[in-house]
């Protein structure tokens, strides 16, 4: 196995193509695949599954490939470091819920290494594709929560994917309302209160099932359900609404100002945030980066 090899692996992944491969490679196809041909059979496993429609990347290509971007980003740190030569181009990809801590430390970390090129992707998206982009390593950290109602499922899925969670903190269920909403003038509020309100959610597309909910307390029936994909949308809808929604009480007033105000919802329920990572696989810098801003965001949001 070489680090050409190692190269050539992660090039074809990265293009979904092997024709594609060889031309940003300026390698012919048939030696490109027969180099990879080479590197499945000293390492006795098949990286890409071939097909009539192309290549995909196979579920033990996925994981070795994870190691390979590893070892190509430390070999890339000693060149940078011993032979002067330029930063290459990182990549780092998060999958999470829709928080605003997961935001702020994202940005965190493009600031910290500051180069100028980078390939960095944050997907604010589904529980259910935050663990299956975790599993087949499309991401190198997920964030998520669970609470006694979905707890067991979850964590019998990130079991089952090799997956491991670090819980970041626990907070009590609070609802996010616009500054000038009619319940804004209460310091607590009671799911009674809230009745007659419209209740925003965050849709989970095929995996709509209330143990993937981004919302705890979402078997509760409601009058008037709205269901949406984006931060903004739901956001928008909550002042322009005077809707509610149900998180942790954590906000970022850099990204949604002063018109969203916490208020903690009296209700006896725990949500428990953390991160999801491949078992047993070392996170890179980007990773490590990532991990440590979230901590201190999350510390410093809860001590508020």
């Amino acid at each position: 196995m070489t680090l050409l090899q190692l190269k050539y692996a992660v090039m074809i992944a990265d293009c979904g193509s092997m024709n594609e491969a060889a031309k940003n490679l300026f390698l012919s196809q048939p030696s490109l695949s027969k180099a990879v041909k080479e590197l499945e059979k000293e390492m006795k496993l098949t990286i890409f599954d071939r097909t009539n429609k192309g290549i995909e990347v196979s579920p033990e290509g996925n994981e070795f490939l994870a190691y390979a971007r590893q070892v190509l980003e430390q070999t890339n740190l000693l060149e940078e470091k011993y032979l002067n030569e330029k930063p290459h181009n990182p990549r780092f990809s998060v999958s999470a819920q829709h928080y605003s801590f997961a935001v702020d430390a994202f940005v965190d970390v493009i600031r910290m290494f500051g180069q100028d090129t980078y390939d960095f992707t944050l997907r604010e998206t589904t529980t259910h594709e935050i663990i299956e982009d975790v599993a087949k390593l499309k991401s190198e950290i997920g964030i998520l929560y669970t609470s006694t109602k979905n707890d067991e499922v979850i964590r019998k899925m990130i079991k089952q994917n090799n997956l491991v969670f670090e819980e970041l903190f626990t907070a009590r269920p609070h609802v996010f309302i616009s500054a000038k909403h009619p319940l804004a003038i209460f310091e607590h509020l009671t799911l009674q209160q809230l009745e007659e309100y419209p209740y925003l959610s965050f849709e989970q597309g095929d995996y709509n099932s209330f143990y993937f909910s981004e919302e705890v307390l979402s078997t509760l029936d409601r009058k008037k359900n709205i269901k949406v994909r984006d931060r903004a949308t739901l956001f928008n809808l909550v002042v322009g609404l005077n809707g509610y929604t149900v998180s942790t009480g954590i906000l970022s007033k850099e990204l949604n100002g002063e018109s969203i105000l916490a208020r903690p919802l009296d209700v006896k329920e725990e949500i428990h945030v953390g991160t999801i990572r491949k078992k047993n696989m070392p996170l890179d810098r980007y990773g490590k980066a990532y991990l440590e801003s979230l901590q201190r965001h999350c510390k410093c949001d809860m001590s508020k």
